[in-house]
């Protein structure tokens, strides 16, 4: 399938590692020049290295950022547009909060939960929604989690977070009218990262759960990714797409 994604400019946040790294070089794979962010500038710069060490000088550009900074975002996406000319596909990510339940955790707490998994997916956007309209085509990524589906055992803060950015990005699809501009969300289940070694001591045991009887890896959510960054989904926008092996047990 041809993706259309060739000579694109994608931004993915948190795109050192993980599921964010792993779109990252999905996006790269199908001809796309892509800006990766994240808060260790060593970190970035061994992400982009490892991402452009077999391609063509200039398709990589990374950025050292907190995504909890307005003006580092603002800065980040001025930088990529000046360098690039154009800006297509946007992709909001962020680490997820500590785990624990819900009565552990203070007021303070929360309000971090929102600025890392909340606010800073709404400062990318606005920030970059000037330069897709501007030229009549984009698409608008959020990452967040099953989550938003069902609440998770013991991410309070996460379940708290997450289902306001399906919120906002329901909300663009009206605001956004009519045209080419797609916004959509992606709902990852139990997928091999670093971040679930960090959670659970056990990751594998978590397969029980899963229907497909396996857990998910980075490619297989980063695939999911592309096709809905793709010209191939112009017609899908405003969706909560689950990608976590048929996990979710709720009927929307």
């Amino acid at each position: 399938m041809d993706t259309g994604l060739d000579g694109r400019v994608a931004m993915v946040a948190g795109g050192t590692r993980g599921l964010g790294g792993a779109v990252a070089c999905a996006l790269l794979d199908e001809g796309a020049r892509v800006s990766i962010c994240g808060r260790d500038h060593d970190a970035v710069n061994q992400a982009v290295h490892a991402l452009g060490s077999d391609r063509v000088a200039g398709l990589v550009h990374g950025c050292a950022l907190d995504v909890r900074d307005e003006d580092a975002i603002q800065r980040w996406v001025d930088e990529v547009v000046a360098r690039y000319g154009r800006l297509d596909v946007v992709v909001a990510n962020a680490g997820g909060p500590p785990g624990g339940h819900a009565t552990q955790f203070r007021a303070a707490d929360y309000r971090e939960a929102l600025e890392l998994s909340l606010i800073s997916s709404i400062t990318l956007a606005q920030a970059a929604i000037p330069h897709l309209v501007a030229r009549g085509w984009g698409r608008l990524l959020f990452i967040t989690s099953i989550s938003v589906k069902q609440p998770v055992e013991r991410l309070a803060l996460s379940n708290t977070a997450r289902p306001g950015v399906v919120g906002f990005a329901r909300s663009l699809v009206q605001e956004l009218g009519a045209g080419q501009i797609t916004v959509n969300v992606l709902a990852p289940g139990i997928t091999r990262t670093a971040r679930l070694d960090e959670l659970v001591e056990d990751p594998e045991a978590l397969a029980a759960d899963v229907p497909l009887g396996r857990l998910g890896s980075p490619s297989e959510f980063a695939a999911a990714a592309v096709f809905l960054a793709s010209e191939a989904a112009s017609y899908v926008t405003g969706v909560v797409l689950p990608v976590d092996g048929g996990l979710a047990r709720s009927l929307l």
